[in-house]
């Protein structure tokens, strides 16, 4: 709405330096900047509201330590994080752009989903929320509607099924109608990752900041005519303005880390971490990156195979040998080096180290290819 604005302005009195609104650079800062903002600025007020009326229970199988620690913590914090994201984005990017608009959509999709999760938790005390079936209901259903949009809308004829493959040069599948499956499977898995991820202060914020920011910059360069040709990327017309989107939430990201770096003030809950999940899946998808994610997010493939590794191990070793035994102290993978006894802030660091040697990884492909 700002740039609309701006533009006009720019347009009809043609003041000077007004022009930079039409650069990607400039809208994509400055909706950074807004998003910061707004987190920072609106973070103590919701932190106290939450907290006079919405404290999440810690879960049992959380470390003794961690449950102490955590017990009188607000969540729902990714409402923040959704309405800053929302808010700058509405300001700084074209309202024209139908990739802007479902980013939105599985922002407010998944977080409604989330949301509803976290006030059964802690406001109905149902015990779990949101049971596993819904959450997979609502994250199938906001799959299929993204596959079939994607799939059936002229607009996005550069969204049909064929993609590229990470670390090649001219090597494209072509997905056909598995298409869609693989959209379903992609935001179904993400969005549930980046929620197991969601353990310890700052994690999950600080890994999905650096993750959008990597998928921002290959929105950018797709988005771009010169830099795709060059790169020998996919051209998708309209796609810099998910570069606007994509900025916004890593500030959004960082901001919530003021409040939520360790010791935390409030959590995002699930209200954030499904939101986020959704966001990073279907921005890799709207711009031909989505194989690209066991890279660039290999953070969080590592923490749900973990998970994965952890139960069907058990479940194997009760079968074989009547007893259930475990690969790790406990699962997700963060949990097993809270069990060693390293400090929290430790874990979460090394976490983001190894985000962002993730991250340099993918930057590889481009050249590699």
């Amino acid at each position: 709405m700002l740039y609309y604005l701006l533009q006009y302005i720019n347009e009809v009195f043609d003041p000077p330096g007004f022009g930079v609104v039409e650069y990607i650079t400039f809208r994509a800062s400055a909706a950074a900047i807004t998003s910061l903002l707004i987190t920072i600025l609106a973070g103590p007020r919701l932190i106290r509201f939450l907290r006079s009326k919405y404290i999440e229970p810690v879960k049992e199988e959380a470390p003794a330590e961690h449950r102490q620690k955590k017990k009188e913590l607000p969540t729902m914090g990714g409402t923040l994080i959704i309405f800053s994201v929302l808010v700058s984005g509405l300001l700084w990017a074209k309202l024209d752009d139908p990739y802007v608009w479902l980013i939105f959509l599985s922002v407010l999709w998944m977080g409604t989903i989330g949301f509803i999760d976290d006030y059964r938790k802690v406001v109905l005390k149902i015990k779990g929320g949101l049971s596993a079936k819904y959450k997979l209901i609502g994250q199938v259903s906001l799959g299929l509607f993204i596959g079939l949009y994607t799939r059936l809308d002229p607009a996005f004829s550069v969204l049909l099924s064929e993609t590229t493959i990470p670390f090649f040069k001219d090597l494209m599948i072509d997905y056909g109608w598995w298409y869609i499956p693989v959209v379903v499977f992609i935001i179904t898995a993400v969005s549930n990752a980046v929620n197991l991820t969601d353990g310890l202060d700052g994690l999950a914020a600080g890994t999905c900041g650096i993750v959008v920011f990597g998928l921002g910059g290959f929105a950018y360069l797709g988005g771009n005519t010169v830099y795709a040709e060059y790169l020998d990327i996919t051209y998708i017309p309209g796609g810099g303005e998910v570069t606007i989107v994509s900025m916004a939430i890593v500030m959004a990201c960082v901001g919530f880390l003021w409040f939520n770096s360790h010791p935390a003030e409030i959590f995002m809950g699930d209200t954030g971490s499904l939101a986020l999940g959704s966001a990073i899946a279907v921005i890799a998808l709207l711009i031909k990156q989505e194989l690209l994610l066991p890279v660039l997010a290999g953070t969080f493939l590592i923490e749900t195979l973990s998970v994965s590794l952890q139960v069907a191990w058990f479940k194997y070793t009760k079968w074989q040998y009547g007893e259930g035994k475990r690969i790790f102290l406990m699962a997700p993978l963060h949990h097993h080096y809270q069990m060693k006894g390293w400090a929290e802030e430790k874990i979460v660091i090394r976490f983001w180290i190894i985000t962002l040697l993730f991250f340099l990884a993918s930057l590889m492909t481009l050249k590699l290819r």
